[in-house]
């Protein structure tokens, strides 16, 4: 499936967001983008779903769950429904048990994992069917690329939607705009799923750029960002994955071999994620690269709307968020 949009004047209109990691108030926001910035592209460029369950236990005749360390005593099912909103909201996966149903999963790290795989993968199905109901009658192009948080399987899921299409490691096409994606990254200290060496990066985006007609005229939809761009800017850590000095202290973290695919090809637009705190623009050469940074966690979308001509690059971008 390919759906390029079919722009009169030769303008594609693009939002990009990344970095939601599960939070179903972003993801809403993100499909209702066409209509509210008047987009005519979606691009999603990574870590799409959520990091952790949160259990809500019941004790007698309520409920009881702790978000964000804080202590919820719920009294009614309405009560538990708009808690299960709230935990969704904010990237998380709600799962209703008893005491006995939690002692379980504490003793069993492997069952914990497995009912992770299933929440992950029906909320993910859950996601695709508001796409389909979204944009089955108006299609709108939708651009997804699962980032180093997300699992294998995401892909899985993704590919069985008829309006939004899996972008790893393909070619797209965007009103005579290549456009390259991958959501791997550099190593990072938490193991993630979708990490690998520098050279085995440098292999993967080399791979992809081979195949394209100019690449001087694509957008690199690369999740992690290009080592030492300011895009890349986290809080320093210790060995036991602490942040040095409150946080204040930043070192770059992204990848040289994104970096150096940016120098050697010089496209004209790159787009990132995977550092949330890094929101912002640079300039690598005569290549645009963007970083529009994630609070998924407080509901907020954050995100980039960029204008690209075919012919003369990049007409206009702007940082937005809502």
């Amino acid at each position: 499936m390919c759906m390029p949009p079919c722009l009169s004047d030769g303008v594609a209109k693009v939002f990009f967001a990344t970095d939601i990691h599960g939070s179903e108030v972003c993801w809403r926001k993100f499909l209702n983008a066409p209509k509210f910035y008047g987009v005519d592209v979606l691009i999603l460029g990574g870590d799409m779903t959520g990091k952790a369950l949160i259990p809500i236990v019941r004790e007698g005749n309520r409920y009881e769950v702790v978000l964000q360390e804080q202590h919820y005593v719920l009294e009614t099912d309405e009560e538990v429904v708009r808690m299960e909103r709230r935990i969704a909201g904010h990237g998380y996966y709600p799962v209703r048990m008893n005491r006995d149903e939690m002692a379980a999963l504490r003793a069993n790290p492997d069952m914990v994992d497995r009912l992770f795989q299933e929440r992950m993968r029906s909320t993910l199905e859950h996601w695709m069917a508001l796409a389909e109901e979204k944009f089955s009658r108006k299609p709108i192009p939708c651009y997804v690329c699962p980032g180093n948080d997300d699992r294998p399987e995401t892909e899985e899921v993704i590919a069985k939607s008829t309006v939004v299409e899996p972008a790893e490691g393909r070619t797209v096409e965007i009103d005579g705009v290549e456009m390259i994606s991958t959501g791997w990254s550099n190593p990072t200290p938490w193991e993630t799923y979708r990490e690998c060496s520098e050279d085995e990066l440098a292999t993967r985006i080399e791979r992809m750029t081979s195949g394209l007609h100019d690449p001087a005229r694509a957008i690199f939809n690369l999740h992690c960002p290009p080592h030492g761009s300011k895009l890349d800017e986290a809080p320093a850590l210790d060995k036991e994955l602490r942040p040095l000095h409150g946080g204040q202290l930043l070192r770059p973290v992204g990848s040289t071999a994104v970096r150096d695919a940016i120098m050697r090809h010089q496209p004209q637009l790159s787009l990132h994620g995977h550092i949330h705190e890094a929101r912002g623009v640079a300039r690598l050469g005569r290549t645009l690269a963007i970083n529009p940074g994630s609070s998924y966690e407080t509901g907020i979308l954050q995100g980039a709307v960029i204008e690209i001509d075919a012919r003369r690059g990049v007409r206009t971008y702007a940082l937005v968020s809502g």
